[in-house]
C-alpha cells in the first residue's frame, strides 16, 4: 500500500451505477480501479461452490484470507477461471449482500482491498470505502438513485445478457437489500460526512462521470495549493 497514492472513492448501493462511473473515472485518469464490491461476490461464490453455509462466518472468513482472485481488463478470476458472468448473477449479489454483515468476513477483506492503493491513484467503488477502507481519500462520492431507476437498469442489463428478469421482483430485491445494507452494525451503508452525494436517477453514465471528474478537479487544486 502507498500512502501517497491519491484516492477516489466512489460508494452506494446496489445497481446505482457506481461500478460503471468508478471504472470510467479511473480509465481517464489513469488510477488503478478496485472493485470491492466484487470481492465479496467472489467470496461468496466460493462458499457456494464449496457447499459452505452463509451463516458460518469463521468458514467463510477463513476462505476470504486466501481468496484467489485477480482482475484483468474488466474479467474477474477465481483462480484460473474467468467468473465475470457468474459473479454478476442476481442470486451472487443476494449472497453477497448476506456475508457482507459478518465482521470477520469484513475483517478478512480489509487488508486485500488495501493492497489495491498502488501507483498514481486509485478508484475504489463499494459500499464502505469512503467511510471505512479510505477514509483519507481525496475525494469521496455516494452515488444513489430510486430504487425504480436502478431496478429499470438492472432489468435491462439481464435482458441484454438474454436472463430472465421481472421488475417487481427486482425492485422489491433491491429495497430488502438496501435496508439490510444500511442496518448493519458493521459498516452500514451511508454517505461518509465530507462525500459529495450524486443522485443519478435521470442522469447518463457520461453525466455521472463528468461530475466527478468535476469535483475531482477542484479537490485536486485545493490539494496543490
Amino acid at each position: 500500500m502507498e500512502k501517497n497514492c491519491k484516492v477516489i472513492t466512489i460508494d452506494g448501493p446496489t445497481a446505482s451505477g457506481k461500478g460503471t462511473v468508478a471504472h470510467r473515472v479511473a480509465k481517464h485518469l489513469g488510477f488503478q480501479y478496485l472493485d470491492s464490491g466484487a470481492l465479496y461476490r467472489l467470496t461468496a461464490l466460493s462458499a457456494i461452490n464449496a457447499q459452505v453455509a452463509l451463516d458460518d462466518e469463521l468458514s467463510i472468513a477463513a476462505m476470504a484470507r486466501v481468496l484467489p482472485c485477480h482482475f484483468n481488463h474488466g474479467h474477474v478470476y477465481l483462480a484460473d477461471k474467468d467468473v465475470t458472468d457468474e459473479v454478476r448473477a442476481e442470486q451472487i449479489g443476494v449472497a453477497a449482500s448476506r456475508i457482507a454483515v459478518l465482521p470477520q468476513v469484513r475483517q478478512a477483506l480489509v487488508d486485500l482491498q488495501l493492497s489495491f492503493r498502488t501507483g498514481n491513484g486509485l478508484v475504489a467503488d463499494g459500499r464502505d470505502m469512503g467511510t471505512v477502507i479510505f477514509p483519507d481519500a481525496v475525494l469521496k462520492v455516494f452515488l444513489t438513485a430510486s430504487a425504480e431507476a436502478r431496478a429499470s437498469r438492472r432489468y435491462k442489463q439481464l435482458k441484454e445478457k438474454g436472463i430472465a428478469a421481472n421488475m417487481e421482483d427486482l425492485v422489491k430485491d433491491l429495497i430488502e437489500r438496501d435496508a439490510r445494507d444500511s442496518s448493519r452494525t458493521t459498516a452500514p451503508l451511508k454517505p461518509a460526512p465530507d462525500a459529495y452525494v450524486l443522485d443519478t436517477s435521470a442522469m447518463t453514465a457520461e453525466q455521472a462521470v463528468q461530475q466527478v471528474l468535476d469535483w475531482y478537479a477542484q479537490v485536486a487544486t485545493n490539494v496543490a495549493d
